[in-house]
């Protein structure tokens, strides 16, 4: 995963609404990592500098785009006969850098409220990768967690998402992607997924998908027999004061 400049942040304005995602039923959720669920922008950002300056290269030389495998960024500016080196030292150097890596908004509770549903994580980072970096974070994962150990193609290929699907035994097209990054939405969308964006390494305008969200603070999950289904919290706020109000209304007249 790269990304090399600023920092994690929320940008735009909040949700006005959830679009085609409102009335959907979604057999199974699935989250990036970096980005969506924890913010590890600081970290990356000082492995990659230090890793282009080891290499001669200066960091505008380096792919920019939010969500690139480090494969992918590698085989990009090195000869294929220093491949393995370069993937050894940023592996390196990302494996040594975990000390201000945090969960972000909502990320939490997202995952506590599909703990008994179907849901999984598809990063581009490699297994011990994202390991650490989950642990660094105190973030609890799903059973399901595909990375870029376990596919030939990373995003923006749709292969993550379809193995995260197939592993989760359900149909791609009935799967809710949870994105940062335009290359994640990009490898969602061609699986088939519907897309929820999160708006806290890219622009708002820069993002492509169904409905998109400052961070994972402004939705709920709700998972019963009949699927899972999401939820803006200011809609779910202003239903709970309707009701009460209701209810109060109704005290009074009695």
């Amino acid at each position: 995963m790269l990304l090399l400049e600023g920092s994690i942040e929320k940008r735009g304005s909040p949700a006005v609404g959830l679009g085609r995602l409102t009335d959907e039923v979604f057999e199974a959720v699935i989250f990036d990592m970096d980005g969506t669920l924890i913010d590890s922008t600081p970290a990356v950002i000082r492995a990659w500098t230090t890793w282009a300056s080891e290499f001669g290269f200066a960091v505008t030389d380096l792919p920019r785009d939010h969500g690139t495998p480090s494969a992918s960024v590698v085989r990009a500016v090195m000869p294929e006969d220093l491949h393995g080196l370069g993937m050894r030292r940023i592996t390196e150097l990302e494996l040594t850098d975990l000390h201000d890596i945090v969960v972000l908004p909502g990320a939490v509770e997202a995952l506590a409220s599909l703990a008994d549903a179907k849901n999984a994580i598809a990063t581009s980072c490699t297994v011990p990768l994202a390991e650490a970096r989950m642990g660094a974070a105190q973030l609890v994962p799903p059973s399901v967690l595909v990375t870029a150990d376990d596919v030939v193609h990373g995003k923006p290929h749709p292969e993550p998402f379809l193995l995260a699907a197939q592993r989760l035994g359900v149909d791609p097209r009935r799967c809710l992607v949870v994105e940062d990054a335009p290359k994640g939405l990009e490898a969602a969308q061609a699986a088939g997924c519907f897309t929820l964006a999160v708006v806290t390494t890219t622009p708002r305008e820069a993002l492509d998908a169904d409905a998109i969200v400052g961070d994972l603070s402004e939705v709920r999950f709700e998972a019963n027999q009949k699927g899972i289904r999401v939820k803006l919290v200011d809609e779910l706020a202003g239903a709970l004061r309707q009701a009460q109000g209701t209810g109060s209304s109704s005290s009074k007249d009695a």
